[in-house]
C-alpha cells in the first residue's frame, strides 16, 4: 500500500531548494514562484527581522551597528536555526500568497549530500515551525538528477555535479539509490573568497563579497577565452585608505580560482574511484551532468571533460534544476521514497 494517499496531495504543496546563496521555491501546479537570496536582516536592539531575501541583500555592508545582515545557512546547512525559521516562514507565506490555510503545505526540501541526522532534523524542524505540515528531505544532487530528467530509477549509472554557493555535491545514482557521493566546500562562495584574496594580494585593494560575486558572474572563466573580458572594480587602497579603481580580466579570475578548482577535481576523482566498474562504464558512455550556479562558469564543461576524460553537459537552466526536481517529487512523492533522507522519521 502506498505511503502517500492522493487525498493528502494538496495543491499548495511546496518544494524548496534551500541554498547557501539563494533559495528557490516551487509550488505544486504553479511552478517556480520565488527566487530570493538566503539573507535575513535582524535588528539586534528589538530582535525583530527587518528584511528578508532581496531587500536584505541590498543592505549587505551598508547597515548600522545594531542591524546584522545574516546568511543563516553555511555550506548548505543551518548555522542559525532561528533566522532560518524566519526565512522559511517568509518564503512559505509568500508562496501561498500570504493567505492562511487550514492545513500547512507538505514541503520537499533539498539539502547537500551527506548531511547528518542532526542537520536534516534541524531543516525539518525549521520547516515545520515555519508552517509546514510535513517536511521531506531530499539530497540536492538527487533532486537535480530528477529535475534534469536523468534515469535515476534504472540500472544505469548516472553521475551528477551540483556546484552551488556553499557546497559542491557529486553523486553517482542508479536504481533509486546513491551509489557513491561526496561533498566539497569548494563552490561559489569559495570562488568569491579566492577573488577577494587575489585582488588583495595582487593589487593591494580591498573589495567586498558582493563585488567579488558580480565580477565572477561578469567575467569569470576557467579556460582562456577567444576574446578577453574585463571589468572595472572599485575598492579601498590598503596603502592610502582611499578609494581606487582597477581593471580585472577573465585571466585574473582564472588565476584566482585555479587552486580551488584543482581541489574540486580531486574530489570528483575520488567519487569516480569509489564507483563500481559496471556503473563507471555507464558514466564513461553517458558522461556527467552539471547544474547549480557554478555550472555557468565559462569553460567549465570543457575543462571538466578534459580532466576527467568523460563527456560533460550542463543541464538546461542549471540554476533551477534542483528545485524543479524537488517540484516533481511534490507532484507524486511515492516513486521517490527510497531517496528520502531519514525516511522513517519524516513520513507519517
Amino acid at each position: 500500500m502506498p505511503r502517500f494517499s492522493k487525498s493528502l496531495l494538496f495543491s499548495n504543496d511546496i518544494a524548496i531548494d534551500l541554498g547557501t546563496t539563494n533559495t528557490l521555491v516551487y509550488v505544486r501546479g504553479k511552478g517556480i514562484v520565488i527566487n530570493e537570496p538566503s539573507v535575513v536582516a535582524v535588528n539586534d536592539k528589538t530582535h525583530q527581522v527587518v528584511a528578508v531575501g532581496k531587500e536584505a541583500k541590498i543592505m549587505l555592508g551598508k547597515t548600522p551597528a545594531h542591524i546584522r545582515v545574516v546568511r543563516p545557512l553555511s555550506h548548505g546547512v543551518i548555522s542559525d536555526f532561528e533566522v532560518t525559521e524566519e526565512l522559511l516562514t517568509y518564503l512559505i507565506n509568500k508562496a501561498q500568497g500570504g493567505r492562511m490555510r487550514l492545513f500547512g503545505p507538505r514541503v520537499v526540501i533539498g539539502v547537500p549530500t551527506g548531511v547528518t541526522n542532526v542537520q536534516s532534523r534541524a531543516v525539518r524542524d525549521a520547516a515545520k515551525n515555519a508552517g509546514a505540515r510535513e517536511a521531506i528531505i531530499l539530497e540536492e544532487p538527487v533532486a537535480g538528477a530528477i529535475g534534469a530528467k536523468l534515469p535515476v530509477s534504472e540500472a544505469v549509472g548516472t553521475m551528477v555535479l551540483d556546484i552551488g554557493g556553499g557546497t559542491t555535491d557529486i553523486a553517482v545514482i542508479a536504481l533509486k539509490g546513491v551509489v557513491a557521493s561526496s561533498s566539497s566546500h569548494v563552490a561559489g562562495d569559495r570562488f568569491n573568497d579566492n577573488i577577494i584574496e587575489f585582488v588583495r594580494s595582487e593589487f593591494k585593494l580591498g573589495i567586498g563579497e558582493r563585488t567579488a560575486e558580480d565580477v565572477k558572474i561578469a567575467i569569470g572563466a576557467v579556460i582562456p577565452l577567444s576574446e578577453a573580458l574585463t571589468r572595472s572594480v572599485r575598492g579601498r587602497d590598503f596603502a592610502t585608505g582611499l578609494p581606487r579603481e582597477i581593471i580585472l580580466t577573465d585571466a585574473h579570475i582564472r588565476d584566482a580560482i585555479a587552486p580551488s578548482l584543482d581541489v574540486l577535481m580531486d574530489t570528483i576523482k575520488e567519487v569516480i574511484e569509489a564507483t563500481p566498474p559496471e556503473l563507471l562504464s555507464d558514466v564513461l558512455q553517458h558522461g556527467v551532468t552539471v547544474f547549480g550556479g557554478g555550472a555557468l562558469l565559462r569553460g567549465l564543461p570543457q575543462i571538466l571533460a578534459k580532466m576527467l576524460g568523460v563527456p560533460v553537459r550542463v543541464a538546461p537552466d542549471p540554476l533551477t534544476t534542483v528545485v524543479r526536481g524537488a517540484g516533481i517529487v511534490t507532484e507524486d512523492p511515492a516513486p521517490y521514497e527510497d531517496f528520502f533522507v531519514d525516511e522513517e522519521d519524516i513520513l507519517n
